[in-house]
């Protein structure tokens, strides 16, 4: 199954959510958000379930669920709730995700570990402003039809997410406990090295002897802080790379497992579709 490219916006508006569906979807690795103005959400991914309930939509339980689902995972709805259901999907797909991050260089610390955490979840209620896109978006203007509509919609859909991002990083500031800031602070100038010199050769000993720290102090930490080892995130990282460049400057497969660290490109070719679930040549230009 090939990954999207593109933020997807989703919509249901007041139909029923019980009708028995057993059907298994497979879903590929996203950044979900939800907002839920009325009735529940019920499903499960792999072997994890979900809950999510905002009532009947005349009380304060509106919600904003946020998801990320880290590797192509399969997804079954539990339908139960006969409440009419009333919510905005969005979703925006890793590769798309990591290109915003890249090409920004300064996405907050808290969206960085959700992403790289497999059905990490955060929900908290919606504000004012939040229900407000989200009507725009369920009713966008009726003179909007076609690629102007979308545009319209994208536009809120993409409101919500900065704002849920900055809620959660508010969120992850508040619960952050205090004696780990300085590990935190330090594992966070090693991920910034690494983003600086992934064309150059690196060691686990250079890097600690950058950032000042003993490698095994290194090793502990960033892998407390970010859920993989410093050498899984150079390789992440070196492949989201060679996957711009055979996508956009079209490299032959050969040239971007180069760049990516590898001397044998079916070596690279497993690992790229391990984490894409394409192999690289479907991603030529």
């Amino acid at each position: 199954m090939e990954i999207p490219q593109h933020l997807f916006v989703g919509t249901v508006d007041g139909e029923p959510n019980c009708a028995p569906d057993t059907t298994v979807y497979e879903i590929w690795p996203k950044f979900v958000v939800m907002v839920l103005l009325s009735g529940a959400q019920h499903f499960v991914i792999d072997d994890s379930a979900f809950r999510i309930e905002a009532g009947n939509g005349e009380d304060e339980r509106a919600v904003v669920f946020l998801l990320n689902v880290a590797r192509f995972s399969r997804l079954r709805f539990v339908n139960d709730s006969n409440i009419p259901l009333r919510k905005i999907m969005i979703s925006a797909p890793h590769p798309w995700m990591e290109w915003l991050m890249r090409t920004r260089g300064n996405a907050s610390s808290a969206l960085r570990d959700f992403l790289t955490t497999h059905l990490a979840q955060l929900s908290f209620p919606v504000s004012g402003q939040v229900r407000q896109l989200s009507e725009q978006i369920l009713q966008p203007p009726p003179s909007m039809d076609g690629e102007v509509r979308t545009l319209y919609r994208n536009s809120r859909a993409l409101d919500i997410m900065c704002l849920a991002c900055v809620a959660m990083a508010e969120r992850a500031e508040e619960e952050r406990p205090r004696p780990q800031l300085v590990s935190r602070r330090r594992s966070e100038r090693v991920r910034d090295y690494v983003l600086d010199n992934l064309d150059k050769s690196l060691t686990i000993e250079e890097i600690a002897a950058e950032v000042g720290a003993s490698v095994s102090s290194v090793q502990r930490h960033f892998k407390e802080h970010f859920q993989m080892t410093v050498f899984e995130f150079i390789r992440r990282e070196r492949l989201a790379q060679a996957y711009a460049s055979l996508e956009r400057e079209g490299v032959t497969i050969a040239q971007a497992a180069y760049a990516a660290g590898y001397a044998d490109p079916s070596n690279f070719t497993v690992a790229f579709k391990k984490l894409y679930g394409v192999p690289p040549k479907f991603k030529r230009r």
